[in-house]
């Protein structure tokens, strides 16, 4: 197990080294080749996400609202709790910083992927109609590059499986309730074992009644879930408001000196802050598409400017309030605990008595949802894979997985998951760049047609 555990963290690694400038460098390239554009109409998003311009009779599965809070389910999760703490524990407070750039770039990445979405969607072998990077390969760039569709679709596969979310959530309830209980000693699998039968039986209720059941879970829990977590977070920020600016500066000086990085390389805390971004925001990866996909609509301008608020709100909002927390409460330096134990330490010492079962709380929703979604963009894949007729055997597959990722090592969950998202971010952000020009030209139309001007 220690050899495999090895040759997975040496395989995400090897991925980062060159993805990186892949995710990032297209990102750039998006954003200046766009001049700004989508971020001139952040107004507008809003707008369309509170339903002013939804028609029930376009072709897709779910509202503008729902695709941004399913996506939000998927993306606001685990890489906000336990992926940040990752991140500094790894790459230091300067890892953040570098979030914060994937994040940047990401706004350009998510608009462009997600409207190429709702632009290139097919038809599945049942004939329903589908979006997601394999559709916008097949349907945008020709039948010529299918095994590029394929490849994306075989990774994901993979990628969207609940190794991570499964394996901090038994964590934090193992490592908060049951071993201070003196449940749970120094061999703790049984009980892992046990937790993750009990994912399955929940998660199982959900995942099997597709899409819709999903984004009507998510819309319902998504926003109490940031609600829940923001509150808790805030409270300890404003509590020790006087030291955000000194943290803030600590977040930029250290980006580029890599003081508090493992190794004390600026490299390394770059490739950190990106790795965790992409986890968290998930922009230039193409599972944001495979939600933005189902959406009734018939204009791809408008869910791209929905799509592009997911890297504001996951990863320059919540991300960095838990960032601030962390840092705030000292524990990253008092303590070798990583992930979300970390975090749950943060705030138990800002919220003694009741702070880690707080964060519990958010860590149940957080996990839970991001499941949910995940298994929808597994599902998809597969039926592109084999067709929709037995794209259902996925969700048997996906529940067998909570299992095993509930008594898997942390590295383990963590670095397969980083690998798998390096190779689909290729298919994703290849299509994007080879088909900006068209998405330029449909936002130029959409924006003449709508009187949206410069902003």
């Amino acid at each position: 197990m220690e050899l495999v555990e090895r040759g997975i963290v040496f395989f995400a690694d090897t991925a980062w080294s060159y993805l990186l400038y892949l995710l990032i460098g297209g990102g750039l390239f998006l954003l200046l080749y766009s001049r700004f554009m989508p971020l001139r109409h952040f107004k507008h998003s809003i707008e369309i996400i509170r339903g002013k311009y939804d028609d029930p009779n376009e072709p897709g599965d779910i509202t503008h609202f729902q695709a941004l809070v399913s996506a939000l389910a998927a993306t606001i999760g685990m890489g906000n709790i336990s992926g940040v703490a990752v991140a500094i524990a790894v790459g230091g407070p300067g890892a953040m910083f570098w979030m914060w750039v994937s994040a940047l770039v990401g706004i350009a990445t998510k608009f462009f992927t997600c409207s190429l979405a709702i632009m290139y969607r097919g038809k599945d072998s049942a004939g329903k109609t589908q979006g997601g990077p394999m559709y916008v390969v097949l349907e945008g760039l020709g039948r010529n590059w299918k095994p590029l569709a394929v490849f994306f679709a075989i990774v994901a596969v993979i990628g969207c499986l609940p190794l991570f979310q499964v394996n901090q959530l038994v964590q934090i309830m193992r490592d908060v309730i049951f071993t201070p209980l003196g449940v749970v000693g120094e061999d703790h699998f049984w009980f892992d074992l046990t937790a993750g039968v009990v994912l399955v039986l929940l998660v199982g209720t959900v995942i099997f009644g597709g899409i819709t059941r999903i984004a009507d879970v998510a819309s319902r829990v998504v926003p109490a879930m940031v609600i829940l977590y923001m509150f808790c977070a805030l409270w300890i920020i404003v509590a020790n408001f006087s030291d955000v600016p000194r943290y803030l500066m600590l977040i930029v000086t250290d980006a580029f000196s890599g003081e508090a990085a493992a190794g004390g390389a600026v490299g390394a805390v770059i490739m950190t802050g990106v790795r965790r971004a992409a986890f968290s925001n998930e922009a230039g990866i193409g599972t944001e598409s495979l939600v933005h996909g189902a959406t009734k609509t018939r204009e791809p301008t408008r869910e791209g400017l929905v799509a592009m608020l997911e890297p504001v709100i996951d990863t320059m909002i919540v991300c960095t309030c838990t960032a601030l927390v962390i840092m705030m409460t000292g524990v990253w330096q008092t303590t070798s605990d990583n992930g979300v134990t970390l975090t749950a330490n943060a705030f138990e010492s800002a919220m003694p008595g009741f702070g880690s079962y707080m964060l519990i709380v958010c860590v149940l929703f957080f996990s839970t949802s991001t499941i949910f979604t995940y298994s929808y963009y597994g599902t998809k894949c597969l039926g592109f894979l084999i067709g929709a007729r037995w794209q259902f055997l996925y969700n048997y597959f996906y529940v067998g997985c909570i299992i095993a990722a509930s008594v898997a090592s942390l590295d383990t969950a963590i670095s397969m998951i980083d690998g798998t998202f390096a190779l689909m971010a290729i298919p994703t952000m290849l299509s994007a760049l080879l088909l900006s020009p068209r998405v330029m030209a449909a936002m130029r139309d959409y924006r003449r047609r709508h009187q949206l001007g410069s902003g």
